[in-house]
């Protein structure tokens, strides 16, 4: 169906490659993966609004994660498994709802990055400069974290996808599971230098930015535990850095990996199954990585951080990782 139409409304989306045997195994498993993404992610949002012991400033960040991930997999996923279940000629999309869906998952993508860099800014604080952490992490700097956050996900995702709306088309056939940025210009016959100059640019600036503000944070944060005297209280808090960290990587490792197979065309198959799961491993493992064993080990442990709280007040020595475990 690719044929040179100009400015077709009607899309036509190329979909997984999955044989009649495996259709109804590849459907189960994307439909078990998007419910379990829905329950454990609104179940932690619910979770940390219902306990106002957890309004906190780490646990208030990370619920940007869970809504990302909501949000990320609802707009890619329902469609991905009515497509499953279609004749490849039946895989039927319209221009406007395409750059919605392409809008929406490069959003997912940059947001999962910023999102991280705000948390690792307040694990930071927590750790290096415990005495001014509750005067630095107000109400209202939370506010502001979160705001820039999607703030400049969305200023530079709209930019990516403005610069594809303006081509004309002359194609129709998306070579991709769901619509994003390279699918859309590549339906068009004009130049599309300026989208690949802008592209490699967004893409180059947001890992370098991701990639070095987290190797910066952990470097200074491990210094500091590294040459604390309070060994246990310094444990606690480099597990809480951990598990952001791996988080972190979990993440990267997916999107360079699709990024990777972009440049092996013969690898198409397996790039789409990546960029699939890039929503989807993501949003299945941090609230199982990062919320629920932050929220378990707070709740069960609350008394003993209260009285950890009550011993840094009467105590103005202790080591700056003691007092972020205590934060946490």
């Amino acid at each position: 169906m690719e044929n040179y139409t100009f400015n077709s409304v009607i899309l036509q989306l190329e979909g997984l490659k999955v044989s009649e045997s495996s259709t109804c195994v590849v459907f189960f498993f994307f439909f078990v993966s998007y419910l379990f993404i829905m329950m454990v992610n609104v179940g932690i949002l619910v979770l940390v609004f219902m306990d106002k012991n957890l309004h906190q400033p780490m646990y208030l960040l990370f619920c940007n994660l869970p809504v990302n991930d909501v949000i990320g997999n609802t707009i890619m996923v329902p469609r991905l498994l009515s497509d499953i279940l279609l004749l490849p000629s039946e895989r039927l999309i319209s221009y406007n709802e395409c750059v919605v869906q392409a809008f929406s998952t490069h959003l997912f993508g940059t947001t999962s990055h910023t999102v991280l860099m705000i948390m690792a800014f307040d694990r930071y604080v927590a750790i290096c400069n415990p005495l001014r952490y509750a005067a630095i992490m107000t109400n209202k700097m939370i506010v502001k974290l979160t705001v820039s956050a999607w703030g400049v996900a969305f200023v530079l995702v709209g930019i990516l996808l403005g610069l594809t709306v303006r081509l004309n088309r002359c194609r129709t056939l998306i070579t991709n599971p769901f619509c994003d940025n390279a699918s859309l210009f590549k339906l068009s016959c004009e130049s599309v230098v300026i989208n690949n100059i802008y592209g490699l640019t967004f893409t180059v600036v947001l890992f370098s930015a991701s990639i070095g503000s987290i190797v910066l944070t952990y470097m200074k944060i491990t210094v500091v535990c590294l040459t604390s005297k309070s060994k246990s209280l310094n444990s606690k808090a480099l597990t809480t850095c951990s598990t952001h960290l791996m988080v972190y990587v979990i993440m990267l490792f997916c999107g360079l990996l699709v990024i990777l197979l972009h440049r092996f065309p013969q690898f198409s198959d397996y790039r789409k199954l990546c960029a699939i799961l890039f929503h989807i491993i993501p949003g299945t493992f941090n609230p199982v990585i990062y919320g629920v064993q932050h929220v378990t080990h707070d709740r069960r442990h609350l008394p003993v951080v209260r009285k950890l709280r009550e011993t840094v007040n009467d105590d103005d020595d202790e080591s700056p990782c003691a007092e972020a475990a205590h934060t946490q």
